[in-house]
């Protein structure tokens, strides 16, 4: 008996295809069946995306929005960073001149200091030299005439010199031992024939006290002519 005959009935060639048809069907279903949760996942996939309606497209653009996002805020940090970086090293650099200012304002006010301490301790000798006159008539009369000069006697070079030569010549040393002043034992001295009590009261601070001395003389006999005559000039004879 032929394995596609049902109840006696003789299968046509329709009948066989039909059947196989059927065969190959369950065939695959036994497929699904063997293959474990593949129907249950694709039907739950289909299931959820029925319901939900959303396409995979929307997820990407949220994810490409949210990076988007984040990296603004990271470059945004990264320029916060590095204005405050910036700024860090402006300050530092301002206080860095600042400070190198203050030295140098520092250094220069003590050079400047130093430098007039150093000038307080000169001696005024070595700041102004001293004048130095020669040790002859020309001299004595000069430096005479400008210690006369601090103590406003007056008197001149010409007169000076007119009446000392004439009563002695020149000589620092000379003596009058003949004369009145002399008989009453007080001689007439030095380059101008001072006597000593005129000496003693007409000497002139800063001068040697030795009537011989022909500055000395010179600036005393001047100071009795001014204050008796008016000037050593206005004398042209004894005195």
């Amino acid at each position: 008996m032929s394995k596609y005959a049902v109840s006696g009935l003789k299968l046509t060639r329709v009948h066989k295809l039909t059947a196989a048809g059927v065969a190959a069907a369950g065939a695959a279903a036994l497929v699904f069946t063997a293959v474990p949760g593949a129907d249950a996942s694709q039907g739950k996939a289909e299931a959820a995306s029925a319901s939900l309606n959303v396409k995979p497209v929307a997820f990407s653009a949220v994810d490409t929005a949210a990076r988007a996002q984040q990296a603004t805020i990271a470059q945004q940090a990264d320029a916060s960073a590095a204005q405050g970086k910036a700024d860090a090293a402006a300050a530092k650099q301002r206080a860095e001149a600042a400070a190198k200012a203050k030295v140098e304002k520092e250094r220069q006010v003590k050079e400047a200091a130093s430098r007039a301490a150093v000038r307080q301790a000169i001696p005024a000798a070595v700041q102004k030299p001293v004048k130095v006159y020669p040790n002859n008539l020309d001299g004595w009369i000069r430096e005479s005439l400008d210690i006369m000069g601090k103590n406003n006697i007056p008197g001149s070079y010409n007169g000076i010199y007119r009446n000392l030569m004439r009563e002695s010549s020149g000589n620092p040393n000379a003596i009058n031992l003949w004369d009145s002043n002399a008989q009453a034992g007080i001689p007439s001295k030095g380059l101008l024939q001072v006597i000593d009590p005129t000496f003693r009261q007409y000497h002139v601070a800063g001068t040697s006290w030795n009537i011989y001395d022909p500055v000395a003389n010179i600036t005393a006999a001047c100071n009795y002519a001014a204050d008796r005559y008016g000037s050593m000039d206005n004398v042209n004879s004894a005195y």
